[in-house]
This record gives structure tokens, C-alpha cells and sequence, in this order.
């Protein structure tokens, strides 16, 4: 089966939500523990990784976007990460706290998240995933 194809049903997978921040942090623990998975650092929106990142791009990544998420994301719960497997990630999608849209209900067009950890290689999911053109077409009749 193509990458391609691996990669975006497994985007639209099931996942399970981090509510909590000690949850969070349990989790980033335990995926800098193991060893035993490469990830693709994916920031949505620029050019798929095409080698996994090593373990001290990984922690540093981590590290980053756990600073980011509790700076921006100001409220008593997470709710801006989710997995595959909580216990055993091998997909996580992390919404962009300023960017949620509808993240947690039903939208014909949800956002994009704004960054994925996968294990498998990324696809380029603008292009794979058209977003609603509104935005686009308001612009052109402005600029047109």
C-alpha cells in the first residue's frame, strides 16, 4: 500500500484525547522513554519530514511544544493532544490552541492539527485534505 495512503488512514484513525496536564506529562515521559519507535516530527503546513527525527530532536520538540501548549492554551484542562494509543502512541495529533475551529465536535472541514508525531512518514496534508476555500475566495474577490 502507498505511504501516502498508510499515513492518512491513519489520520483519520481513532484517537483519544489528553484532558489533564499530569496526563500530558506522563505521556511525553513515556515517549521519550522508549527507544523503540522513530517518529516524523510534522509541522503541518511546511514540508513532510522525510527521515524521523533523532531522540534529542524528539525531547527537544517536547520539550517546545509542552512550553508552547501551556503558554497559549490557558485553561485548567488540555484537550489539544491526542493519540492513537495513549498507552502505546504510534500517531498524535497536536491542535494548535490558537487554531481550534471545531476540534471537538463535528465539522465537514475540522482543522488541521498543527503539528503530528507519527511513525509513519508524513504526507503533505494540505494538499492531501483541501480546507474550505472561503478564506481563499474572500481574498480573491478583494484582491482578484
Amino acid at each position: 500500500m502507498n505511504d501516502s495512503i498508510v499515513f492518512l488512514d491513519a489520520f483519520r484513525g481513532s484517537f483519544s484525547g489528553i484532558l489533564r496536564w499530569p496526563q500530558l506529562d506522563e505521556f511525553w515521559q513515556r515517549l521519550i522513554q522508549d527507544d523503540n519507535q522513530d517518529w516524523y516530527i510534522y509541522a503541518v503546513g511546511e514540508t513532510p519530514p522525510t527521515e524521523p527525527a533523532n531522540r534529542k530532536q524528539l525531547e527537544h520538540f517536547i520539550t517546545g511544544i509542552n512550553e508552547l501548549l501551556r503558554k497559549e492554551h490557558q485553561e485548567d484542562y488540555c484537550g489539544v493532544v491526542y493519540a492513537d494509543d495513549l498507552q502505546h502512541p504510534a500517531f498524535i495529533k497536536i491542535f494548535d490552541p490558537n487554531n481550534l475551529g471545531v476540534s471537538c465536535g463535528f465539522s465537514e472541514f475540522p482543522p488541521l492539527p498543527g503539528w503530528i508525531l507519527s511513525v509513519i512518514q508524513p504526507t503533505d496534508l494540505p494538499s492531501a485534505i483541501p480546507q474550505p476555500g472561503n478564506r481563499k475566495r474572500w481574498w480573491q474577490k478583494i484582491f482578484g
